[in-house]
């Protein structure tokens, strides 16, 4: 193993998963903190997929601490803590104390802060994230259910999480390319910065950190600091490099869209217009008992087994604030996440056999209910997010898709790319 991942959640760890391989690097993503060393499977690149990113943040730096132990002693040159392109984080974690813990177990002299992704339109100049040509404070990402981002200023915000100086190499350095890079961030870390947000706002600037953190122990970012990695190893992709996957049995389709963000709510919108048949989960129902799992699963075995169903909780923040403050910020996520987690299992027992999950959370509690361990990447369906194919459980194919990413027609798209 070359370059081992620990990513915070489950949709992350596939976006970064898919750009490892699209690098040329083989690639496995594995399912929670291992047991072991040996628990983990080899390849050029291997992903451990936690549910970390807003647990207390003492378990998250214990998960991830645990998985990086693992990743190092399975082979793993280079740890790289992969967290959202939006830096989604509160003032108390989890990205600047797993970063803290990491930098201590792997000795490093500094780590770089970069969660830019140019292709999702995520950019950062000065120290400050953009959302296409939004500051962070100023997108969707303002009102998250449970990470509202209101600084898009990395510097502040990371300098709230840790107990480390925190430094910026300027777009201006950047463009100097590899050796200037990497002489500002040991300047940044000799002068008692050694936490450093980078700027990037082209994919070529990721390129030239990537080439500037060669031999660097810790890597902290978003999926597109992993493109200029794997060149570091002598790996480059092959001239139209294609994703296999194993076919999948032919079976009904289903979407669980549990996120709220904007770009899952515009998904929604086009997916129902296009005719998918739809079923709307309300957190209050669910905790008045008048809308269940068992329910939901009823009205999927009724539906055409020859068009994919929509079965979603997505609505706009207003609603979710409403049942936020009725259920308690937890309780309403949660009654979400159980209830898609256990109608995804009830419809992989009948005749399911591909599923698009759309948020993080969702994502996790869907995955743990099928006990897959670890998924095979396949093909990209829009960047960021492909399919993938469970190789440890049922044989299905799951598409594990960032509340944030995805174009409108993802829903009703993304079937026509896998057999």
């Amino acid at each position: 193993m070359l370059i081992g991942v620990v990513a915070d959640d489950l949709t992350g760890a596939t976006d970064v998963a898919l750009m490892l391989q699209r690098a040329g690097m083989s690639v496995v993503q594995a399912i929670g903190a291992p047991a072991s060393a040996e628990a983990l499977p080899e390849a050029d690149a291997v992903v451990v997929s936690l549910k970390s990113r807003t647990c207390p943040a003492a378990e998250a730096v214990a998960m991830s601490l645990a998985s990086a132990r693992a990743l190092r002693a399975r082979g793993a040159r280079q740890i790289l803590f992969k967290y959202c392109s939006t830096f989604d984080s509160t003032d108390a974690g989890n990205i600047g104390p797993v970063a803290d813990a990491l930098m201590d177990e792997l000795k490093a002299p500094s780590a770089i802060f970069c969660p830019a992704f140019p292709a999702n339109g995520r950019g950062i100049y000065q120290g400050h994230l953009f959302v296409g040509s939004r500051l962070l404070s100023e997108s969707s990402m303002r009102d998250h259910p449970l990470t509202p981002m209101r600084d898009s200023d990395l510097v502040r915000v990371l300098g709230r999480q840790t107990r480390r100086g925190v430094g910026l190499v300027p777009l201006a350095v950047i463009e100097q390319g590899p050796d200037a890079i990497r002489k500002a961030i040991a300047r940044e870390a000799a002068e008692g910065r050694p936490f450093v947000v980078t700027d990037a706002i082209l994919d070529q600037h990721l390129v030239s950190l990537g080439k500037a953190l060669a031999g660097a122990p810790l890597v902290t970012g978003g999926s597109g600091i992993a493109m200029g990695l794997p060149a570091n190893f002598g790996i480059h992709a092959a001239e139209g490099q294609a994703t296999p996957m194993a076919a999948i049995a032919k079976g009904r389709c289903l979407v669980l869209s549990g996120s709220c963000s904007e770009a899952t709510r515009r998904q929604v919108a086009h997916a129902i217009a296009a005719g998918l048949p739809a079923l709307k989960l309300e957190p209050l129902r669910l905790a008045a008992g008048t809308q269940d799992a068992s329910g939901a699963a009823r009205w999927l075995a009724e539906q055409p087994a020859d068009k994919p169903a929509l079965v979603y909780a997505t609505a706009e923040p207003a609603a979710v604030r409403k049942a936020q403050e009725a259920l308690g910020i937890a309780k309403a996520g949660a009654l979400v996440e159980e209830a898609m987690a256990e109608i995804a299992a009830i419809a992989v027992k009948r005749d399911t056999t591909r599923l698009i999950v759309a948020g993080g959370e969702t994502s996790g509690a869907v995955v743990a209910a099928l006990g897959a361990r670890a998924l095979a990447i396949g093909p990209e369906i829009d960047p960021g997010a492909p399919w993938t194919r469970v190789v440890d459980g049922p044989a299905i194919a799951l598409a594990l898709k960032s509340g944030n990413f995805g174009k409108d027609d993802f829903f009703t798209r993304a079937w026509t790319l896998i057999a």
